[in-house]
């Protein structure tokens, strides 16, 4: 396993990919280590599905009824001092 520093593998990034599809190769930044991982172009990722939105959705605020409210709030706190 190779080990670089974060401005090393910053200077030098096209050398560690390359470097990467062979060997491990780990960046340290601090007291953490990140791991660069080599995925080939026949390993695909599944999509994610496409959500549909909430019911609750229906029930959110529109900026201007939360502005409002939130103004509401405010003065009432600011009023019980």
């Amino acid at each position: 396993m190779t080990i670089v520093s974060s401005k090393e593998f910053a200077t030098h990034q096209r050398k560690y990919y390359k470097l990467a599809v062979n060997e491990r190769v780990a960046i340290k930044r601090g007291e953490s280590l990140f791991h660069l991982t080599y995925v080939p172009n026949e390993i695909r990722y599944p999509e994610q599905p496409v959500l549909e939105p909430d019911d609750d959705l229906r029930n959110g605020l529109t900026k201007e009824e939360f502005k409002e409210k939130a103004h509401a709030i405010i003065h009432n706190f600011f009023a019980n001092k």
